[in-house]
């Protein structure tokens, strides 16, 4: 593969736009000009991202096709990319075992011993827990968000107010957690020790979670949400999660975490009589065959991204984002605003923060950033913008975990209550102007 740089050209980033004007175009013309309910999640996302990558591949007539292949394979087998790919289908075959009567406990026994208008907070308070141990937004998504459905249907919050707090909570701990990937890979490119970078983070992260959990109290305090009646519940299925949980502080590999819950799982749910032998198969391929058009949507992501790539185009945006951004403040809001613009582009914070480590790290240098200041931006930057976008893997996730739960939304209905994000977009302009005038 060509390992020089391209010359920056901006038309390269026509495939974005394509998509862009598509998939919102079509979404809110079809939502609220035609009154077409839920038109976003009737929207096929892999074909209108196919479109995208056509348009790509029919871009820069110089470079051959067969060598074009050849890009987007590099792109599609990148490591990361083939360790979430791996993440979604274990984590689907978790969910597929333990099902919705799992989910279902969970959600009752911690509602037994939570006030019933707190609950929306305890899914924000458990996600954080559950990312920060596991190392995966994705993964607790796939995991709390059963239990997010569940609480809203015994409680009366709002499924979007539920599944809003899981994403903040998930987004949380991605951004903190240890053995995520995103923070090996801003520790990587930076050159930094992971817990320098933590220390870095929290500074951010912290008040932001805690402003993100009052005005999630005060929204259920006004909900008037006073009583739920809990029917009966196995307690026999929370130890799944629990064996997750438990993995996920000990450390343990994301993957051998997962397995564990899905050997418990079966074990649990064959001698109980839960499900049979050949449902328990059933549903462990359901699992995972609802994880698949999340997963072609990373394919086609990384394929299109690897194009777009190699024709300049992450060239022409980032020749754009030096020019713009001076000075101490500029500087760091060009790395965050850098690492945006990325996760913008591949709906992937960790391959975001990959592709814009090298150049925030020239930027850096020259805005004298130190390393661990710099890593905790790109970290958290992508995290704000992975937080939000309609067609990111975790919007993506948490929306269709809420299909095989049975109840439908979209992502413009999830994302009026994704307030962790917004609040951490505030609490990292806030450190910008803050640190900006320190020396360092």
């Amino acid at each position: 593969m060509n390992e020089r740089r391209p010359k920056k050209n901006a038309a390269a980033l026509l495939p974005i736009l394509v998509f862009l004007i598509l998939y919102l175009g079509m979404g809110l013309f079809f939502e609220y000009h035609l009154n077409i309910k839920m038109a976003f999640y009737n929207i096929p996302i892999v074909v209108v991202f196919m479109v995208a990558l056509l348009v790509a591949c029919l871009q820069n007539r110089g470079i051959k096709f067969d060598d074009k292949l050849s890009i987007m394979a590099h792109g599609v087998g990148d490591k990361n990319i083939m360790t979430m790919i791996l993440i979604f289908l274990v984590a689907g075959v978790f969910v597929g075992v333990t099902g919705r009567s799992s989910a279902e406990a969970v959600a009752y026994f911690l509602l037994s011993v939570t006030p019933a208008w707190a609950s929306a907070a305890v899914l924000f308070l458990a996600s954080c827990f559950v990312s920060t141990a596991m190392g995966t937004s994705v993964g607790t998504i796939t995991l709390i968000t059963p239990i997010a459905a569940a609480v809203s249907n015994v409680s009366g919050f709002s499924l979007p107010l539920c599944v809003g707090s899981v994403m903040g909570g998930a987004m949380f701990g991605d951004n903190l957690s240890f053995i995520s990937d995103t923070t090996i890979a801003a520790c990587n490119t930076q050159g930094c020790e992971m817990r320098d970078k933590f220390r870095a983070n929290f500074k951010i992260a912290l008040p932001a979670a805690i402003a993100t959990l009052v005005v999630i109290l005060v929204r259920s305090v006004q909900t008037g949400v006073g009583h739920i009646d809990i029917p009966d519940y196995n307690l026999l299925l929370l130890i799944p999660y629990v064996l997750v949980l438990i993995g996920g502080i000990a450390g343990l590999n994301v993957f051998a975490v997962l397995i564990v819950g899905i050997v418990a799982g079966a074990a649990i749910v064959l001698p109980t009589g839960t499900v049979g032998f050949q449902d328990l198969l059933k549903n462990m391929g359901s699992g995972a065959s609802g994880m698949f058009e999340t997963i072609m949507v990373t394919i086609l992501v990384s394929s299109m991204c690897a194009l777009i790539r190699e024709y300049g185009g992450f060239e022409a945006l980032l020749a754009f984002i030096r020019r713009v951004f001076k000075g101490r403040v500029g500087g760091r809001l060009g790395v965050g605003l850098l690492v945006g613009a990325m996760d913008i582009a591949t709906a992937n914070n960790t391959v975001a923060i990959v592709m814009a480590g090298p150049i925030a790290k020239e930027i850096s240098e020259e805005y004298h950033i130190s390393p661990k200041e710099s890593a905790s931006l790109l970290d958290t930057f992508s995290c704000v913008f992975q937080g939000v976008i309609p067609y990111g893997a975790q919007m993506l996730v948490a929306i269709t975990t809420c299909a095989e739960a049975g109840l439908t939304i979209s992502a413009f209905q999830i994302i009026p209550c994704l307030y962790y994000p917004c609040l951490l977009a505030v609490a990292c302009v806030v450190y910008i102007l803050a640190a900006a005038g320190k020396k360092r």
